[in-house]
């Protein structure tokens, strides 16, 4: 009993430790505080209507309701 005890706790503390997969989290936190900083950057200049426009274009494009999405 103690040993698998103990196999346990020497399994804990390794992968507690373990750095592996940090480097995926620090990118996508990263690349969510880039996309938050751009956003705010085109509300705050004024840039809603082209981005509204944007994203109005990109919805229309993604409506799989087999009519071109090209003007």
């Amino acid at each position: 009993m103690f040993t698998m005890i103990n196999a346990l706790s020497f399994w804990l503390k390794a992968h507690i430790r373990s750095e592996r997969g940090q480097d995926l989290i620090e990118y996508a936190l990263l690349g969510g505080l880039i996309a938050g900083a751009l956003l705010a950057a085109a509300v705050l200049t004024g840039m809603t209507d082209a981005v509204k426009g944007m994203a109005t274009g990109i919805g229309e494009c993604i409506d799989f309701d087999g009519t071109d999405c090209l003007p």
